[in-house]
């Protein structure tokens, strides 16, 4: 499958926010605009149509979710009770592949990804290479065995807090396990910095 494949610190400059971070570190250092002259570029007023598509962006490109999948959340999040924005980064929270980047044990969402894709995860037990698999609260979520001495795992989990823990989910990193207590909260939410509303706005459009 296609993915959003290209230089992620070049759009989270475009964007203001970090995607990863690496993305984090040199947004402290140059936060304007990539290009020849984006620190002297005037900003331009955008429109609300201009304001809502660069949220979106900012989503898609955050969770690392192609345009047409990123659309089934929305019209998922439609049909569940409760506020439909809160619902739609709820959804994309409970991606696998984002939980193994909360829990400590990537340092990217893509790294999480092809940690996921490639067999290394197991879900109550139960192997699961499906980035997109949704995790329900008391799902117990672990790197297989056979997996704890791979590179990249073992330096995101001497990394620290390069991951904000939330309130939803519990980490042994010693044991290379996690625990889903619960669901993303309202305030899980507001710690992705994305402006949830602006998409439903776009999409209601």
């Amino acid at each position: 499958m296609a993915r959003n494949r290209g230089p992620v610190v070049r759009k989270s400059r475009r964007l203001g926010l970090a995607l990863d971070p690496k993305s984090e570190r040199l947004l402290d250092k140059r936060p304007y605009p990539p290009g020849q002259h984006g620190k002297s570029r005037r900003p331009k007023k955008m429109s609300n149509y201009g304001t809502q598509l660069q949220e979106k962006q900012k989503a898609r490109f955050m969770y690392d979710v192609l345009e047409r999948q990123f659309r089934r959340y929305y019209e998922k999040a439609t049909h569940m009770k409760g506020v439909v924005g809160d619902n739609m980064m709820s959804l994309l929270e409970q991606r696998l592949d984002n939980v193994i980047f909360r829990l400590g044990f990537a340092l990217t969402r893509r790294m999480a990804r092809q940690i996921v894709n490639h067999g290394h995860i197991a879900v109550n037990g139960r192997k699961v290479d499906i980035p997109s698999y949704q995790v329900q609260p008391g799902d117990i979520v672990e790197i297989r065995e056979k997996s704890r001495e791979h590179g990249g795992i073992q330096t995101a989990i001497e990394t620290p807090a390069h991951s904000l823990l939330p309130s939803w989910l519990e980490v042994e990193p010693q044991n290379f396990r996690g625990r889903v207590i619960g669901t993303p909260s309202k305030h899980d939410v507001e710690q992705t910095q994305i402006n949830a509303q602006l998409i439903v706005e776009l999409y209601s459009r």
